[in-house]
């Protein structure tokens, strides 16, 4: 059995990437059918890699298997969007891979908080959110979805070591 190999999207991914897409909303019956809230996927260069965020392809044996994104929101906060494992593979930690990555990526750009929202009837997915230290802050409708909005702090290993030196009192020397 291969490992999953997490990389940049390259613009060769776009079907794939799509098919990932379809394929894990389907699943867990939280895809709103295809519009104009997908035209990102369709411009993921331009819209994630080009405009201050990030965009990761899991490939498993040269075949995409899940994906997930980071959007700018502002100069302090990104967010996390676009995470999907195809059903084939769910249940590998594969979503857990692509989080991480989302989250050391968003601490290289700088950003501070992350955001992020799933449905209601995604709980594994909410799971693996406040596994991850992502805490609700409120609730939505959008068309027959309950959707749940999540934030988390990020910062640098340098920060935390110079917050926790400010907390005790002593600076590292």
């Amino acid at each position: 059995m291969s490992d999953l190999v997490i990389r940049r999207y390259r613009d060769a991914d776009h079907d794939a990437v799509w098919d990932v897409h379809n394929a894990a909303l389907d699943a867990v019956d939280a895809h709103g059918g295809n519009g104009p809230w997908d035209d990102d996927l369709h411009a993921i260069r331009a819209v994630y890699l080009e405009a201050g965020g990030e965009f990761l392809v899991g490939e498993l044996d040269g075949r995409a298997v899940a994906m997930g994104a980071i959007a700018r929101l502002d100069d302090e906060t990104a967010e996390v969007t676009r995470m999907r494992v195809h059903p084939d593979v769910w249940r590998r930690g594969f979503g857990r891979a692509i989080l991480e990555g989302l989250e050391a990526r968003a601490v290289e750009l700088g950003y501070q908080r992350l955001r992020l929202e799933t449905t209601a009837g995604q709980t594994a997915a909410q799971a693996l959110y406040r596994a991850y230290g992502y805490r609700e802050t409120r609730r939505y409708r959008w068309r027959r979805f309950e959707v749940l909005v999540f934030e988390k702090r990020v910062e640098s290993h340098k920060s935390r070591v110079q917050s926790q030196q400010s907390k005790s009192g002593h600076r590292a020397p």
